[in-house]
């Protein structure tokens, strides 16, 4: 059974006791009667193209990437943290070395950061579907060769490349988290499925057959209840697939947007039919605090977005976004690189990924989103400008760490 897999390499990585009693987080948040807890986000690029090569490289504390990844996140110190792109592999490897071998070393003189608690599942990425997705006319199934990726239930060149990781100084509920790998998309009722337009059938893009495996999630969606005090907070993460790379039909669009659109019918209470991947339904109870994180790949004004794609999250009346973190880097950028930006009708500071200039240019892409009910205290990205030391770290292209900023969120529970 995949949840039990699922479980033992959480159980793996899990690597102290749930906990019980109090906790100081590093970064000295916590005050009398109340836990300050920084949430973040990053999109670290920690990426590799062929199956076990991030393993070999983070075997060993030299990978000069691993280094510069490891230390921006000593530098904001978050309490719970979100990788995106970090390759999944079964036995958690990947994960467990990056913590031994770079955050808990030092970096650039930043002090050594400590989680005790992980999480890591798989990925729909690089998955064979066994069908020809894009309609090219070629059913591709053997992982590397060309066009696997747009063949596979989300792109990848091998299973679980552009994973998710999560770390945590406080314990990750392992009973009580769900994975929503599993659930197809043709489950969401008023799917958004894409339309062959070559034929007079409405949303066919996909066959009955296709539809009948393909997964809303493009990598996987995971619900963690993270234990703080007497509480728990559900981290809410995932990684919607880029807007981009298809034709008219736009159907990384759709899929976008119904990814997104997973997470304001969770946080609702009513939506019956989401099932998880033990078939548990529905999403969360009414007053359960929650943080949304994750790179959604959706910018609320700029960007190749299917319709309000974001705005389903910015807007959604159980979610706080009344507080936007930004940076003066990002802003910086923008004015520097020019292109695309020249163009943008959103507010530049609040980017967060430093993209191609030509198009899109630098967009809001990632995001750390509370429940209504959470009091924000402070935020931000880390994109220092140019004449700070520490823009070493972010760069310009090709970059020295990613292309996308970590973003953070202060929470006072």
């Amino acid at each position: 059974m995949i949840f039990r897999r699922v479980l033992a390499v959480a159980a793996a990585v899990a690597i102290a006791p749930l906990w019980a009693g109090t906790a100081t987080a590093d970064n000295g948040h916590r005050t009398k009667g109340s836990e300050k807890v920084r949430f973040a986000t990053f999109n670290a690029s920690l990426n590799r193209n062929a199956e076990g090569d991030l393993v070999r490289d983070l075997s060993t504390p030299a990978n000069t990437q691993a280094k510069v990844i490891a230390e921006i996140i000593q530098r904001a110190r978050p309490d719970v943290v979100l990788i995106n792109e970090f390759d999944y592999d079964e036995n958690g490897t990947a994960a467990r070395l990056f913590e031994q071998n770079y955050l808990s070393v030092g970096q650039g003189g930043a002090k050594p950061i400590s989680y005790r608690y992980r999480f890591t599942a798989p990925s729909n990425t690089g998955i064979a579907s066994g069908f020809d997705l894009n309609n090219n006319g070629a059913t591709v199934t053997t992982p590397g060769a060309p066009g696997y990726g747009d063949d596979a239930l989300g792109f990848g060149n091998f299973p679980g490349q552009y994973g998710l990781v999560v770390y945590s100084k406080y314990p990750i509920d392992l009973r009580n988290a769900r994975t929503f790998q599993k659930f197809l998309w043709k489950d969401m009722p008023g799917a958004l499925l894409p339309d062959d337009a070559a034929t007079a059938a409405p949303a066919d893009w996909y066959s009955a057959e296709e539809l009948a495996v393909f997964r809303l999630s493009s990598k996987t969606h995971w619900d963690l209840p993270i234990r703080i005090g007497k509480q728990s907070v559900h981290f809410l993460v995932s990684h919607p697939t880029p807007p981009t790379f298809d034709g008219a039909e736009d159907r990384n669009g759709r899929r976008n947007h119904d990814e997104i659109r997973f997470w304001a019918d969770y946080v609702r209470p009513g939506h019956s039919y989401i099932y998880d991947d033990r078939g548990r339904r529905g999403g969360l109870k009414p007053g359960e605090a929650f943080v949304i994180a994750g790179d959604e790949n959706a910018d609320p004004n700029d960007g190749d977005s299917y319709g309000q794609a974001i705005q389903q999250l910015l807007e959604h009346p159980k979610i706080n976004s009344r507080f936007t973190p930004s940076s003066d880097g990002a802003a910086e950028a923008s004015a520097l690189q020019g292109g695309a930006n020249a163009t943008h009708t959103g507010d530049p500071k609040y980017d967060t990924a430093d993209f191609a200039d030509t198009a899109p240019g630098n967009l809001r892409a990632d995001y750390v989103l509370p429940a209504k009910w959470l009091k924000t205290t402070g935020g931000g990205v880390f994109w220092p400008v140019s004449t700070d030391p520490l823009s070493r770290l972010s760069g310009v292209f090709p970059f020295p760490s990613s292309d996308h900023r970590l973003v953070w969120l202060d929470l006072k529970l």
